[in-house]
């Protein structure tokens, strides 16, 4: 056996080793988004009989939920879930908001938000402020269509502002948090988001994604970043 014999399969081995590592990962991370899923469906019961009240409280007798197409791994398109925080009609009374008012809309072309947005209800903000407004995404979860961990889950509009970095992007399941959540929020611009999911998509590990959800919760309770 020569030395380039020797060199072939030593590289190899490497590359099994890595791939065994990576799908022993992956196996992993899914019993953790399951197990997540269901203690947060079990949350999620109690949660949603509280808010009903509340917004019967404040005269709001529409559904608590809110779906909407979001991309998924593979540029799969799946309804993603969430509390509904916003007036009903957001999206009809978004154009008119976006037709009438130039600063809006700039601050929307650079952000795809609008930081003191006049469609959020009382009920809303405070879901929003308190994160609480994500919970209907461990559903997602349970589903495999989200991860505890990954990149955003991102509006269809938003694809052809993430450039050729969409195709790295959905090769990974999105996630109810990630370094974009922990970096900033909603203080952050879409560039930047897009940026720390590339960064995510290059160095993510089941350690890291330990390391995520910790500080997810630390800026959680300190609500920096929430609108």
């Amino acid at each position: 056996m020569n030395i380039n014999d020797t060199q072939t399969i030593f590289i190899n081995k490497t590359v099994n080793v890595g791939m065994k590592a990576r799908s022993i990962s992956k196996i992993i991370k899914r019993i953790v988004d399951i197990l997540a899923g269901i203690i947060g469906i079990m949350i999620l019961i109690p949660l949603m009989l509280i808010i009903k009240v509340a917004n019967i409280f404040t005269k709001d007798t529409a559904s608590i939920f809110f779906s909407q197409n979001r991309i998924g791994k593979g540029g799969k398109v799946f309804k993603m879930y969430k509390f509904r925080t916003m007036m009903v009609g957001a999206e009809e009374e978004l154009d008119r908001l976006l037709a009438e008012n130039e600063d809006l809309r700039n601050e929307y072309e650079i952000n795809k938000k609008i930081k003191d947005d006049p469609r959020v209800t009382k009920i809303g903000r405070f879901l929003r402020k308190t994160s609480l407004d994500e919970f209907p995404q461990f559903i997602n979860i349970l589903k495999g269509e989200m991860s505890l961990v990954g990149p955003r889950p991102y509006l269809k509009r938003e694809k052809k502002d993430m450039g050729e970095d969409y195709y790295k992007i959905i090769e990974m399941t999105p996630g109810l948090t990630g370094l974009w959540q922990i970096s900033g929020r909603s203080d952050i611009s879409f560039e930047e988001r897009v940026k720390l999911d590339i960064e995510y998509y290059n160095n993510n590990s089941f350690i890291g994604d330990v390391k995520i959800l910790l500080k997810t919760i630390t800026t959680v309770l300190d609500r920096k970043g929430a609108i």
